[in-house]
C-alpha cells in the first residue's frame, strides 16, 4: 500500500448521516461523482494505521456525497470517522485536461517572474478551479498568487517551475497587510 503522505486528499468526512453508518463528505476533488462512486476504494488514517474502505453506496445532496462504507454500519462507527481525511493513491487519479493541475503537482514548484526573478516556492494551493490561488513562501512571508491566465504564464510541472507576471503591488500586498497589524 502507498504511504499516507504520498496519497492525495479527495475529501474529508464531515459527519455521520442517519443511523446506518453513512457519512457526509466534503469533497476536495473536481470529480466527486467518479471519486466516490460505488466500488471506489478510499483510505483513512486512524492513529498510525492506514485503512482501505470500499464505497458501498452513494447519493448526492446539495453537491456533497453521502456514502456508505464497507464495515461501517452503525451511527457510532460513522461518528468515529468525523473529521477524517479521505485519500487515494496517485495511481488512482485520472489524467487532467491540458492547463489543469492537481494541487500536489504544484506544491514545491519554484515561482519566478517573467524576468527570472525568484519569488519563492509553492507551499500550498487554496480553492478549486477558477478560484485557485498559489500560496508561495517568499523571503518576506507568504504571497497569494491567483492561478489565472495573464498572471500564471507558464506551469512546468516536470521542471517544477511556475512563471508569473504579477500585477503591480501583488507581491507586496501580504507583507504590507501583515505590517499594519
Amino acid at each position: 500500500m502507498t504511504e499516507w503522505d504520498d496519497m492525495v486528499l479527495v475529501g474529508r468526512i464531515a459527519r455521520a448521516h442517519g443511523n446506518r453508518g453513512q457519512v457526509i463528505v466534503d469533497p476536495a476533488t473536481d470529480f466527486p461523482e467518479e471519486r466516490f462512486k460505488t466500488g471506489s476504494v478510499l483510505h483513512i488514517r486512524r492513529g498510525a494505521t492506514t485503512e482501505s474502505l470500499r464505497v458501498e453506496n452513494v447519493r448526492f445532496h446539495r453537491g456533497r456525497p453521502i456514502i456508505g462504507l464497507a464495515g461501517i454500519d452503525t451511527m457510532d462507527a460513522a461518528e468515529a470517522l468525523a473529521g477524517s481525511d479521505l485519500r487515494v493513491s496517485v495511481d488512482a487519479l485520472q489524467p487532467l485536461p491540458t492547463g489543469s493541475y492537481y494541487h500536489h503537482d504544484l506544491i514545491g514548484c519554484s515561482v519566478e517572474t517573467l524576468q527570472g526573478e525568484p519569488i519563492g516556492r509553492v507551499r500550498g494551493v487554496e480553492g478549486d478551479g477558477a478560484g485557485s490561488r498559489l500560496i508561495v513562501e517568499s523571503k518576506n512571508g507568504d504571497v497569494l498568487i491567483p492561478m489565472v491566465d495573464g498572471i500564471c504564464l507558464e506551469v512546468d510541472v516536470p521542471g517544477s517551475r511556475i512563471v508569473v507576471a504579477p500585477p503591480t503591488g501583488l507581491l507586496d500586498l501580504n507583507v504590507t497587510k501583515r505590517q499594519r497589524f
